[in-house]
């Protein structure tokens, strides 16, 4: 196992990490599952600061610092805080970077988490930041991806939804702009990619192509990346109702596809995964969230340099 590269450092970004930082993380994650060292974190404390609504990323953050023994303070309602009083991002992370050892920190501000980094000498977090990114969602994608297709090299992905504001597909593209894959970005014009995203890949000499249809590239494909189309980022509800119900997996559609084919979602799904699918062998979304808990103590621990 090599030297621990994540040790104090700051969580904000796929793009700051290297294809070797990816698999080494997903290494130590597998140690994590296979030792279960239940009292790794004791006597760490965890800031869980969210400014925007979660449940599996606070949850499973909460959940993994915990189940490693420690302890966790913080809050899940901005408006419980002195933000709702006017004070800045920068004071308040200033604040509680004195009082824990590792803060995890949601806010709907594209930036935000590199902001809070300039404010604190605590190692942060990012577990979302507006529609920027979600790096330990793209960990806990790529180790999934691993365990169900056995490689990440080598595989046909699409990511399909709202990719304009959807950072966990940000994230993922970045992540997998550093393998042997080929991508597929479904979404309506409007919801497309961003440019820079595509810029990213493309840098990387990784195939990719746009597409409208979902049934045009299903047989191809080893995992379904589904997103929700995300109504709290439109500033215009008309637009959001022509787009809300462009992709919806149903049961049919998997008639023409790969019998390793593997579905993922980051969750919450609205009305794109019927739920008749949750049955079938190519569901894994739930599996997909499991392993957000183990991935994130991999992280922690790795963060609060307790493990190699």
């Amino acid at each position: 196992m090599k030297q621990n590269i994540l040790r104090g450092r700051d969580i904000i970004s796929m793009a700051d990490f290297s294809k070797e930082d990816i698999l080494y993380i997903l290494r130590v994650a597998d140690q994590v599952k296979k030792s279960n060292p239940n009292r790794l974190l004791s006597g760490c404390l965890m800031g869980s600061c969210f400014f925007e609504p979660s449940t599996r990323t606070r949850l499973s953050f909460e959940a993994a610092m915990k189940r490693l023994g420690g302890d966790v303070i913080g809050f899940a309602d901005s408006s419980t805080t002195s933000a709702k009083k006017g004070e800045t991002l920068y004071d308040s992370i200033k604040i509680i970077g004195q009082y824990v050892d590792i803060i995890v920190m949601r806010h709907p501000v594209d930036g935000s988490a590199r902001r809070a980094a300039e404010a604190t000498d605590t190692p942060i977090i990012n577990a979302g930041d507006g529609s920027n990114q979600h790096p330990t969602q793209t960990l806990l994608d790529l180790y999934t991806i691993k365990e169900s297709q056995k490689s990440i090299d080598g595989i046909h992905i699409a990511l399909v939804g709202d990719l304009k504001y959807g950072r966990t597909a940000h994230s993922l593209a970045q992540a997998l702009s550093h393998f042997n894959v080929r991508l597929y970005f479904i979404a309506p014009p409007s919801l497309q990619i961003p440019p820079h995203i595509a810029n990213h890949v493309k840098a990387k000499q990784v195939k990719f192509s746009f597409h409208e249809k979902l049934d045009d590239v299903l047989p191809k494909l080893d995992i379904l990346y589904m997103t929700r189309i995300q109504e709290e980022r439109f500033s215009d509800s008309m637009e959001y109702n022509r787009v809300k119900d462009v992709f919806r997996l149903t049961l049919d559609q998997l008639g023409a596809v790969r019998p390793s084919m593997r579905i993922l979602h980051p969750l919450p799904r609205v009305r794109e995964i019927d739920p008749s699918i949750d049955a079938t062998p190519h569901a894994y979304y739930f599996q997909q969230a499991q392993n957000g808990l183990l991935v994130r103590q991999a992280v922690l621990s790795l963060v609060l340099g307790k493990i190699e």
